[in-house]
C-alpha cells in the first residue's frame, strides 16, 4: 500500500501521479539510487590539443615584437649605446632554436644544428659590434662556435647512423665531451696565453676514457651486457 504525500489518498502501485491532486508518485528506492550517482561526468573528455603551427605563430609574434620594440626604444629614446643588439640577437637565437620544435619539425637535424651555430655566431657578432671590439670574436668566439657545431654534428651522425642503445649513446656522448673539452681548452690557451698546456681538460679526458673503456667492456660481453640491462631496467 502507498499513499499520496499531498492529499493522503490510497494509490495503486502502477500509478505515477495522484488521481486526485496530480502529485507525482516518487519511489523512495529511486531517490537512493539517484543519490548514489556521481555528479561529475563519467566519461573522460580530452581537451583539444594546440596545433604546432599556432604555437609557432605565437612564439614568432612575441619574439618579433620584443626585437622591434627594443630596437625602436633604443633608436628613439635610449640612444646612449646600441644595447638593443644584445636583445635582438637573443630573439634571433630563440627563434632559430624554436623552428624544429614548433614551426617546421621536418627539417633535417643536421641543418638545425648548423642553423643554431650560425645563430650563435650572429649573436656574438652583435655583441662585438655593441662592445666595439671584435678581437675576442674572431680569436675565441667563432672558433668555439665552430668546434661545438662540428662536435654536435658528429655526435648526431654517430647516434643516427651507428648502432644505438643506451650504452652506445652514452659511449658517443662521453667521447664527444672529451673532444669538446680538449678543443675548448686549446682554443682558450691559444687566445689567452699564446701556447697550449692541457690541465682541466686532461682530467675530463681521463674520466671519459675510463667510462668509455667500461662501456666497451660491457658491450663486448653478452652476459655482462644482459646483467647490466636487467639491473638498470633498459
Amino acid at each position: 500500500m502507498s499513499y499520496c504525500v499531498n492529499c493522503g489518498v490510497e494509490l495503486d502501485g502502477t500509478l505515477t501521479d495522484c488521481p486526485l491532486c496530480n502529485t507525482p508518485v516518487i519511489n523512495p528506492r529511486e531517490i537512493k539510487d539517484s543519490a548514489r550517482k556521481p555528479t561529475f561526468p563519467e566519461e573522460k573528455q580530452a581537451v583539444e590539443a594546440v596545433k604546432r603551427k599556432d604555437v609557432g605563430i605565437l612564439m614568432t609574434t612575441v619574439v618579433v615584437a620584443c626585437a622591434v620594440t627594443c630596437g625602436l626604444l633604443n633608436l628613439l629614446v635610449l640612444q646612449s649605446s646600441p644595447w638593443s643588439l644584445a636583445i635582438i640577437g637573443i630573439c634571433v637565437l630563440l627563434w632559430v632554436l624554436l623552428i624544429p620544435v614548433t614551426i617546421y619539425n621536418r627539417q633535417s637535424i643536421y641543418l638545425s644544428i648548423l642553423f643554431d651555430g650560425l645563430a650563435v655566431g650572429i649573436y656574438l657578432y652583435m655583441l662585438s659590434y655593441m662592445l666595439k671590439s671584435d678581437n675576442w670574436l674572431w680569436g675565441l668566439g667563432v672558433p668555439i662556435v665552430i668546434l661545438v657545431t662540428i662536435v654536435g654534428e658528429i655526435l648526431t651522425m654517430c647516434i643516427r647512423k651507428l648502432p644505438r642503445s643506451i650504452l652506445t649513446v652514452a659511449l658517443y656522448c662521453f667521447t664527444a665531451i672529451a673532444f669538446a673539452c680538449i678543443g675548448l681548452e686549446i682554443l682558450i690557451d691559444r687566445y689567452i696565453k699564446g701556447m697550449v698546456s692541457l690541465s682541466w681538460s686532461a682530467i675530463v679526458l681521463t674520466v671519459c676514457v675510463i667510462v668509455d673503456i667500461a662501456i666497451i667492456t660491457i658491450l663486448s660481453r653478452r652476459r655482462l651486457r644482459s646483467a647490466v640491462r636487467r639491473r638498470l631496467h633498459f
